[in-house]
Order: structure tokens, then C-alpha cells, then sequence
């Protein structure tokens, strides 16, 4: 077992060379790309997964020591986003909760599983963010459920107005890395 942590630049080459796929793609936001991150491609490895926990903890951190913040919770959608709301959870210590995409028709019937109190303040950890719209989603359902979410953590930026999206919706919005830190010319 390999237990060394990546550096950041290590990790964004190990992202690049493990998820860029190149061809013709729809996005979840409808527009096409001539390339595609597979997020399933590595979120699945356990060393890209260990150190973007790393940095996704780094990340709320500083977000909590910059701003003044008490964040009690993080929170991720499925499915890209859990294996990384889990990681930094551990990283962190924060409980996490999993918003689905829509409401069980099942045992509960929830879409946000996990315990949450009316106004605790909540990070959502996003993974590859376009025009950030799965995650605004995910904001309201949480919004919904009494939660006060204060920003969106996204793994990859595509630079196609996440930030912009996410800033207009009152949030703040970070990113690990962006496309042109994969070698990705947009």
C-alpha cells in the first residue's frame, strides 16, 4: 500500500492523466465540449482521494479561519460528490450529509440523508463544476431543510460560470484547481 500524499501539482497531473477524456460531450448544463473530466475516474483512486481530503480540509478551514465562520457540517451530492464529502469529513471531523437527486420513494422518502439542525451552517463540496447548477440544486434542497449553507467547494472549476453562479446565488464560491491546472486549454 502506497500511504505518500501527493503535492498539489502531482494531484492535478494524477487528475488529468486519470479522468480527461477528449472527443464530442454533452454536459449535464446542455452545452458541448470537446472534452470531459470522468469524475468517476478519479474519484475512485484512493491516493487522488486522499489528497484532495487533504486539501478540501485545508480548504474549509481557511474558509472558517478567513471569514469567521463555525461550520458544522459539509455536504455532497450524489453520486460524484460523495466519495469527496466523505474524505473531507474524515479529514475534518465535520459530519457530512448526501443530498440525492431526488426524494426515495422508499423507507424515509428523504433526498438530504444525514442529521440536520435548523440553521447549522453547512460547506458543500461540489466535484467538477460547470455553470455550478447540480449544486445550486443541492443548495436549495439544503436551504429547504433549514440549513445555512455558506459556500461550494468545487474539486475542478471548468471556467464556464460556476463562480459566477454560485456568487449570484450569495455564496462563496473556491476551487482545488481549475481546468487550465490540468493542462486543459478551455
Amino acid at each position: 500500500m502506497n500511504s505518500a500524499i501527493l503535492s498539489r501539482a502531482e494531484l492535478a497531473q494524477a487528475i488529468a492523466q486519470s479522468s480527461l477524456l477528449v472527443g464530442d460531450f454533452t454536459l449535464r448544463s446542455g452545452r458541448k465540449s470537446r472534452y470531459y473530466l470522468d469524475k468517476y475516474l478519479f474519484t475512485t483512486r484512493p491516493e487522488i482521494l486522499r489528497g484532495l481530503g487533504l486539501m478540501l480540509a485545508h480548504q474549509v478551514h481557511a474558509l472558517s479561519r478567513n471569514r469567521g465562520w463555525q461550520v458544522d457540517r459539509l455536504a455532497g451530492a450524489e453520486l460524484g460528490g460523495i466519495p469527496l464529502v466523505t474524505v473531507a469529513s474524515l479529514e475534518t471531523g465535520l459530519p457530512c450529509l448526501f443530498v440525492r437527486n431526488a426524494k426515495k420513494d422508499y423507507g424515509t422518502a428523504r433526498q438530504l440523508e444525514g442529521k440536520l439542525e435548523p440553521g447549522e451552517r453547512v460547506i458543500f463540496v461540489e466535484d467538477v463544476a460547470t455553470t455550478a447548477g447540480q449544486a445550486l440544486e443541492a443548495v436549495n434542497v439544503l436551504r429547504g431543510e433549514g440549513a445555512d449553507v455558506l459556500a461550494v467547494i468545487a474539486t475542478i472549476d471548468r471556467l464556464e460560470g460556476a463562480r459566477e453562479n454560485v456568487e449570484a446565488a450569495g455564496l462563496v464560491f473556491e476551487s482545488l484547481f481549475t481546468v487550465r491546472d490540468l493542462g486543459v486549454q478551455a
